[in-house]
């Protein structure tokens, strides 16, 4: 069993089901150690587990439940094993890696951990492997640039990849599909940033509009995946897109991961103030018309890189957006006010209180000059609705451009179709009038 504090610090537990007694397999006391998806080897006193135990990266390991000695198995890969998977009779391991965003999948031998990586994919996200009952396939989802998520079968001895289906995308073509390339750039302090631009289709000429799209979390990771309805925006609007992981984002070690921790939070504001300048520098890129969009923590980033880079971007999109960690903090619902602290601060810290409003887009709104776009779900339990409501009447006392759009059937982002089919032609409509004008 696994017990979750935080992106940064996770521990387990053995469950006797004959005394019924929790037992510690790892140190409870041992802090900013990620632990997790344990399972039994052939050996029942030996477990796999992922760990980022005195490394940067997650590892697969072994422990000797008895000894409690570890073993690391994936230590010549720098980058994070993401989840794997055991066959039937235990003598596999599928595993899968994310290399800068770009899912990697890997077949071990348990009789000697030798591991080697699945030829022949393509660059994409891959989910949900299993063994077939036979030991000899290997079954798994993936999903590419041209591709939503379809059914894949690995032959472990003729290392032969059959597609099992082939999903539908409605009347999407693939030459219309745009592809992700990964960029990088540096930030203020030399921190090396990157994340995935999707260029404009090329049937459009002249510098292109941007949209810069910021994830959440704020530990997820924004990797190459399906564009799906988003196409429309490079293949009909003709506008690029961007991807960045700032700092804090998940994949990339645990030092960049908790790097934008409390006092530093506006570090990863600086990463998309340095994401500007890149683009300036591309001569297909329009720096004068550039969107910022982002849900949760991202909304905040859009919020954030509102007053902070006002005279770089064109407008923005914010949904469900932090406007203040001090409220935020007060009114999210009791049970994720302590995981949200072990990420943002804990405002209960009058220096952490002081410093969540001098950094909240709420107090800052005199700095935001452009158009913005609000969007919330009445019944969000996580980023509360006073959070919006608050933002979008400061701005729009001020006499700023703001458009409101709150679902009072929805929670944190929308998700019945009527309601994502009317947010998607809205945003259409607010960039039309405000990023390509």
């Amino acid at each position: 069993m696994q017990e979750y504090i935080s992106a940064n610090e996770s521990h387990l537990y053995l469950y006797d089901l004959a005394s019924q007694k929790l037992l510690n397999i790892t140190d409870r006391n041992q802090k900013s150690v990620v632990q997790s998806a344990a399972k039994f080897s052939k050996n029942k006193d030996v477990i796999y587990f992922l760990t980022d135990r005195d490394n940067e990266f997650i590892r697969l390991a072994t422990m000797d439940l008895k000894s409690k000695k570890i073993d690391y198995i994936t230590s010549a890969i720098k980058w994070n094993v993401e989840n794997f998977t055991l066959s039937k009779d235990k003598s596999k391991i599928a595993f899968v890696t994310n290399e800068e965003g770009i899912n990697q999948l890997y077949i071990l031998d348990t009789n000697n951990n030798n591991y080697s990586k699945v030829p022949g994919l393509k660059n994409g996200l891959i989910s949900s492997a299993e063994f077939a009952n036979d030991n000899k396939r290997l079954f798994f989802s993936k999903s590419s640039d041209d591709s939503s998520l379809d059914v894949y079968d690995f032959n472990l001895n003729s290392k032969k990849i059959t597609r099992w289906t082939e999903s539908e995308l409605g009347e999407m073509q693939k030459e219309d599909m745009s592809a992700p390339n990964l960029i990088s750039w540096t930030s203020f302090d030399n921190q090396k940033i990157t994340g995935f631009y999707y260029p404009a289709s090329k049937k459009f000429t002249g510098k292109r509009p941007v949209i810069i799209n910021i994830h959440g979390g704020p530990e997820g990771q924004s990797m190459a995946s399906f564009l799906g309805a988003n196409n429309y925006y490079t293949n009909e609007m003709g506008i690029a897109l961007i991807f960045p992981n700032v700092r804090g984002s998940s994949g990339f070690g645990k030092s960049f991961l908790a790097s934008d921790n409390g006092f530093n939070r506006m570090n990863s504001v600086k990463d998309i103030g340095a994401l500007l300048d890149w683009i300036a520098k591309q001569q297909e890129l329009d720096k004068d018309r550039i969107l910022i969009t982002g849900g949760s923590y991202g909304g905040f980033m859009t919020l954030a890189t509102a007053y902070e880079y006002a005279d770089k971007i064109r407008a923005s999109v914010d949904i469900v957006g932090i406007s203040d960690f001090n409220t935020f903090l007060k009114n999210t619902e009791e049970y994720r006010r302590d995981l949200r602290r072990a990420e943002y601060g804990d405002e209960r810290d009058p220096k952490m209180s002081e410093f969540f409003t001098k950094i909240a887009p709420m107090n800052n709104t005199e700095k935001i000059k452009k158009p913005m776009f609000i969007i919330q779900g009445t019944n969000d339990p996580r980023v509360p609705v006073t959070e919006a409501v608050q933002m979008k009447e400061k701005l729009k006392a001020q006499g700023n451009v703001i458009w409101y759009l709150e679902a009072k059937n929805e929670g944190h982002g929308f998700r019945k179709k009527e309601n994502i089919d009317f947010q998607r032609a809205a945003t259409i409509r607010f960039i039309q009038e405000y990023l390509l004008k």
